[in-house]
């Protein structure tokens, strides 16, 4: 047996497996589950599929071997797919041990990063906001995927996702509901590019990524089944005209479904007075670049502003124990990275002011890590109904 249990799961947001741990077995049966998970892996899907071993700390020639028929198998049933095992410095043998393997296959490959992995890291670097896009899609992924069929998503509608950013909602909604068809339009040209190359990277076709003012869509009227746009709102001075675009593009009996925040009430403990006092900060700060991140619990008015009927709102808390701790924690980083590192400072806050900013998102941090802390991050979702 093994000395002490290793992890084995699959992220479809990145098409990618991550092992971790001690991966010792004595027979190839002690592992065969998580072989079968990887087998599986492969054969679902297709393009680039991403094997992380950058926290697998000890694996022997028993699992290693087995591993290998597998992904040998799966580079020579599959030509067409290319398998990327992304590995770390700080596991000196791991790179070395990988490389012997991709060295006899055409389509595997091998990468050592040391930075929180997400594909196209290279391009994404330079925009602040991607990094935080992703892991917050991952989380709220777990939430939405249960909540969209009660807001009206099912299979074989006609779909647009306004504002979509890198295309990872629309990527993971077209795996899951399977829309007729799928419009993901934004007004960042390098968000689209990304967007499209991760798609094209993925084996994923249909979706049709549109380059467009949210404000202003050249798209008809009454063309959409179901049409979302999430987090944007309330980074728009003016989410009313937002609105009456996307109620114009619904068709008639079609629903608008939109997320957004409420960050004063991010939460966390320990360390919960400094935490609160830190996103208060954090809804001021935005006030001043005239976005409003405490729009959540205004969703249903705004709706019914905007003319939609039959609204639903849900409420859902993304925390620390949705998955891995880490994953929320990278977010509450990002977030410091930004807000404090850019946005307070182009404000004009003083050291003083910044430093205790950041404090309270790296008590926000230790509280997600804590073995017995708790960290929370409030959405709100809701739906309104285009009238016949």
């Amino acid at each position: 047996m093994s000395l002490l249990p290793f992890t084995v799961r699959f992220d479809p947001t990145n098409q990618e497996l991550v092992l971790s741990g001690k991966m010792r077995p004595e027979s190839v049966a002690e592992i065969a589950d998580a072989l079968e998970l990887v087998r599986q892996s492969l054969e679902k899907y297709s393009g680039i599929v991403y094997l992380n071993v950058k926290r697998l700390t000890h694996i022997n020639m028993t699992a290693f071997a087995a591993l290998c028929d597998i992904l040998a198998a799966g580079c020579r049933t599959r030509p067409d797919r290319n398998i990327k095992i992304i590995t770390s410095s700080v596991m000196a043998w791991s790179a070395s041990l990988f490389e012997m393997l991709a060295a006899s296959l055409p389509n595997l490959s091998v990468e050592v990063y040391d930075s929180a992995f997400y594909p196209g890291q290279s391009f994404v670097e330079d925009e602040s906001f991607i990094p935080i896009l992703r892991t917050q899609t991952k989380m709220t992924w777990r939430h939405e995927r249960e909540l969209l069929p009660r807001h009206g998503l099912r299979s074989g509608l006609a779909m647009a996702d306004i504002c979509c950013g890198i295309g990872d909602f629309a990527a993971l909604v077209q795996r899951e509901f399977k829309p007729a068809r799928l419009v993901a339009l934004d007004h960042s040209v390098r968000s689209l590019d990304y967007a499209r190359r991760v798609a094209a990277d993925f084996d994923m076709r249909g979706i049709e990524y549109t380059y467009g003012d949210a404000s202003q869509m050249l798209l008809r009227d009454d063309q959409f089944d179901f049409v979302t746009c999430r987090h944007s709102l309330q980074i728009f001075d003016r989410p009313e005209m937002l609105l009456r675009e996307l109620f114009r593009i619904c068709k008639p009996g079609g629903r608008v479904y939109i997320t957004n925040e409420k960050n004063s009430h991010c939460l966390g403990e320990p360390h919960a007075e400094s935490i609160k006092w830190t996103y208060e900060e954090v809804a001021k700060l935005f006030s001043h670049f005239d976005m409003d991140v405490e729009m959540g619990p205004k969703s249903r008015h705004l709706l019914l502003n905007a003319g939609f009927d039959d609204i639903k709102v849900d409420c859902f808390m993304v925390t620390n124990l949705d998955g891995d701790p880490q994953d929320f924690a990278d977010v509450i980083e990002a977030w410091e990275n930004v807000y404090a590192g850019e946005m307070a400072v182009r404000r004009g806050d003083s050291p003083d002011f910044i430093r205790r900013f950041r404090q309270g998102f790296k008590d926000h941090v230790f509280a997600a890590l804590h073995p017995k802390g708790y960290a929370g991050w409030p959405i709100w979702a809701a739906s309104g109904r285009k009238p016949l």
